[in-house]
Formats: structure tokens, sequence, C-alpha cells
């Protein structure tokens, strides 16, 4: 017991036993709304391009399905909310700000939507392909405090089998 203790006692044993790194980090897909209007950053429409980067990880035609559905999920929540912005700007004077309360409301209910289709997307093809979606704020570049979502196509981890728990 004490031969093990005295192998590792020095500071210099310690660096050179090996270190785990459990994956390299990739830079995730970074997806842009490509729509006709945003609204509180929220874009209308996701472009469906297909990345190069993906080829051979995915088929262009899962991921096309996918935007697709996010899409139609956005084209569902946001009708009709240019009349809510309007009569929120209209009356955001007399109300104090409090007519813009329905839109805020809105806007988070088309998020939570895009986030569930997104999971359920995840758990059903993506995490088993080493992939998954996430919707996330980003900082638009140049722009000051304005943010915009987007849509992150992350790499998952993979650990290898062969190192030690």
């Amino acid at each position: 017991m004490s031969d093990v203790i005295d192998v590792i006692e020095s500071e210099d044993d310690i660096d050179a036993l090996p270190s785990y790194q459990p994956y390299n980090k990739i830079d995730p897909i970074v997806i842009r709304g490509t729509g006709q209007f945003t609204i509180f950053g929220l874009s209308s429409r996701f472009d469906n391009d297909f990345p190069a980067t993906l080829t051979g990880k995915l088929a262009p035609e899962e991921f096309e399905e996918t935007v697709n559905r996010i899409n139609y999920v956005l084209q569902r929540t946001m009708h009709g909310r240019g009349r809510w912005l309007l009569c929120g700007v209209v009356f955001c004077c007399c109300t104090f700000g409090c007519s813009l309360v329905p839109m805020i409301c809105l806007n988070s209910r088309a998020i939570s939507a895009i986030e569930k289709t997104l999971d359920y997307e995840n758990q059903q093809l993506y995490n088993k392909l080493g992939l998954h979606w996430k919707l996330s704020r980003q900082q638009i570049e140049n722009a000051g405090a304005l943010v915009e979502y987007v849509l992150l196509l992350e790499t998952l981890p993979r650990m290898p089998l062969n190192m030690p728990d």
C-alpha cells in the first residue's frame, strides 16, 4: 500500500499520468432564420439548405424534413402575430407597455413548440446518429444588444469504450 503512495507522491508523477480527454469539441452547425419578418428575435422561417459538413453523417432528405417541420410549426404559431404586434405598438403608450404582453406570451409559446419538435426529432433519429438539435439565442454581430434565435446542430461526444471509468 505504501509503495503505491510513494510512486504518486511527487507532482511530476501526477503530471505524467495520462489525462482523459472525453472528446474534442466540434463547433455546431448554425442555421439562421431567413424569414420575411422577425419578432422578438424569432424569424418566421429557417433555411433548409443542406450544409456540406453533414455529408456522410445525415441524409439531405432527413435534414430538409426536420427543417420543414420546424418551419411548419413557425408558420402555425406566427399566423396573425403581425396584427397583435401592431395593436400592441399602437396602444403601448396608453397601457405603459402592457399591450405587448400578449406578443411576449405568443413568442414564448412558439419557442416552446419549436423546442418540443426538436426534442421529438432528437429522440426519434438524431441522438442515435450522434447529433443533437437545439434552439439557441445568439447575439447578432455588430448590432449591440440585439439577439436572434438560431438552430444549432451539435455533434454529441463519443466516449471511448477502452478507457476506464
